[in-house]
């Protein structure tokens, strides 16, 4: 259970919510384990399938507060709003800045600076934790290209350059990753990066860790009311979710990319559990696909404290703080949506 922005998220499966007066009352095999009034909160995010009393439902579209249900993955299920409040106006604007060039283009500068910027510190963080075990100067180099990217992000003003800028800054980043890779070279060797299918078997655990991380962001906007197929940067294509695949962007290096090093570099996954089909494809089989998804499941209730709020959240959560902070940009509340910058 955690506070955020005037969010309450509910992260344990396993916790029925209910009514008393002006409070929801959290329930764990019916034994209250805490309370929250109800008088300040906008939303109530829930994950699993236990539920919420009707209660509570009919109490939280009373006084317009969004009761949210996510299944355990964080894949959204349904809202209940109120019968006059609805998402209509946060969505209008969302709709009016993604036709609108100029600001759909602040917005998709902070994301590709999020991920230039995350990019650049998943190789400085391995230079400072193995310096004896890398090419420091080689890594470095490519850092300091990953700096000047950063700087032309700022200064574009040209969807297309953008394009061209993050393009770039992803052939630098990759061009190293193979160096990241410490254990099992001669099973887990990164040549470039393929996707439509994965060639190799990092590939085919990046793409996996890649939707994982789509459907997290996808459930985190659909939360907090936004369209997930409307984007800023990611054109607009029917059944694309643009705007998840733009979140993905400044959260892909720090949680997906740092999550595959980990599962190699510490041996969890070994080289024996790929299949390769006729057309060269590399897919994980069922053991690795459920030692991956355990794994991540453990990844996600990582804490860490959020760079812009200064507050203690889980890995799992960044993406529903980062769609809450973009539907605050869009009312109003904020002057530019702030990227996710790790270091």
């Amino acid at each position: 259970m955690k506070r955020l922005l005037n969010t309450l998220y509910v992260t344990s499966p396993n916790r029925y919510l209910s009514l008393d007066g002006e409070n929801i009352v959290i329930l764990e095999q019916q034994e209250e384990i805490g309370r929250v009034p109800l008088h300040n909160l906008q939303s109530v995010i829930t994950f699993g399938y236990t539920g919420a009393s009707p209660a509570l439902m009919a109490a939280c579209a009373k006084r317009d507060i969004d009761l949210v249900f996510l299944s355990g993955s964080g894949r959204f299920l349904a809202r209940v709003s109120g019968e006059i409040r609805g998402n209509i106006l946060l969505r209008k604007e969302q709709y009016r800045v993604v036709s609108d060039k100029a600001a759909s283009l602040e917005i998709a500068r902070n994301c590709i600076l999020g991920k230039v910027h995350n990019s650049k510190w998943i190789i400085e963080r391995a230079c400072r934790d193995h310096p004896m075990r890398l090419d420091v100067e080689k890594l470095k180099k490519k850092s300091q290209l990953l700096s000047q990217s950063i700087h032309f992000v700022r200064q574009c003003s040209d969807a297309d350059r953008l394009r061209g800028f993050e393009g770039e800054a992803a052939a630098v980043y990759f061009s190293v990753f193979d160096d990241l890779i410490l254990q099992q070279k001669e099973q887990f060797c990164f040549k470039g990066r393929s996707h439509r299918p994965p060639m190799d078997k990092v590939n085919a655990m990046l793409s996996f860790a890649y939707i994982l991380l789509t459907g997290m962001c996808a459930g985190a906007l659909e939360a907090v009311g936004l369209d997930p197929y409307a984007g800023v940067f990611h054109t607009d294509r029917p059944g694309r979710m643009s705007l998840a695949l733009d979140m993905v962007e400044e959260l892909r290096s720090v949680v997906a990319d740092r999550f595959v090093l980990t599962m190699i570099n510490k041996r969890i996954i070994d080289g024996n559990g790929f299949t390769e089909k006729e057309n060269g494809a590399v897919i994980m089989d069922d053991d690795t696909r459920k030692s991956f998804l355990s794994q991540w499941q453990l990844k996600k209730q990582e804490v860490i404290t959020h760079p812009y709020l200064g507050e203690k959240v889980e890995w799992g959560m960044v993406p529903y703080v980062q769609a809450l902070l973009l539907s605050r940009y869009f009312r109003g509340d904020l002057d530019q949506y702030p990227p996710f910058l790790w270091k």
